[in-house]
């Protein structure tokens, strides 16, 4: 990694410290398949207020680490953003573990003219049976109408800094939002467009569904699907990214 990095790999983590190291080897060892293929790349880590050990952790994986005293996704992602020199930036939670197959596909997608934005289907690590259908369905979802997974994203950086970042007045949902915003002012000037990638679905953890009650997630759906805007933009009603629960 000593040249200029093709590829910037983004972690935002709020007190992360008991998947953080895990996740980090396993996007240091998927990273060789970058390496690979001649792209060089960074790993840069948000440290977004946490009160843990999240920041060591990432220290002592090798990672750069900047820090956002606002807690809020979009925050620590575009903190994340401006501390990288990528051509193109990636954007990967710090609860999932994306494997070597999976960037190996990236890779190919850098090579692309034709490619401004890309996510991926997911996979649920543990959740019952309810769980994993819901997320083959959101998988359909995503790969019918080019939705973008906030997990994973992949997105050329001068697009990314042009439309200017995620959107602050969201709590969640950000990942749609920038995606629509790409979309409209880059993929139709530039001929650009969406891919999501799906022959390796990345593994993220299913933790939100043992931390918090049906009823939440349940109430929170619902307001999602009736009033999407108000929702997300509200801290209260996203509370179960925010409420420190790990």
């Amino acid at each position: 990694m000593d040249r200029a990095p093709v590829i910037s790999i983004i972690v935002p983590a709020f007190n992360e410290e008991k998947l953080l190291a895990s996740s980090l080897q396993a996007v240091k060892a998927s990273a060789l398949a970058f390496t690979e293929a001649g792209l060089s790349w960074e790993l840069v880590v948000c440290d977004n207020n946490s009160t843990d050990r999240t920041s060591e952790i990432a220290r002592a994986e090798g990672a750069k680490v900047v820090f956002e005293p606002t807690n809020q996704i979009g925050r620590a992602r575009n903190t994340g953003a401006a501390a990288a020199s990528g051509q193109w930036l990636l954007f990967i939670d710090a609860d999932s573990q994306p494997s070597r197959a999976l960037l190996k596909d990236v890779a190919k997608l850098t090579c692309r003219s034709d490619v401004l934005l890309a996510g991926v289907t997911i996979a649920l690590n543990g959740g019952a049976l309810v769980f994993k259908l819901a997320c083959r369905l959101w998988n359909t979802m995503s790969r019918l109408r080019r939705l973008v997974a906030g997990s994973f994203i992949l997105v050329r950086a001068a697009a990314f800094h042009e439309v200017g970042g995620f959107d602050l007045k969201f709590f969640a949902g950000e990942e749609l939002d920038l995606a629509l915003r790409l979309q409209k002012i880059v993929g139709r000037r530039d001929r650009q467009r969406t891919v999501i990638l799906h022959r390796h679905p990345l593994i993220t953890s299913a933790r939100k569904l043992s931390l918090h009650r049906k009823g939440e997630m349940g109430r929170f759906l619902l307001k999602s699907i009736f009033r999407p805007m108000k929702t997300t933009a509200s801290r209260d009603d996203c509370s179960m990214w925010y409420d420190g629960r790990r």
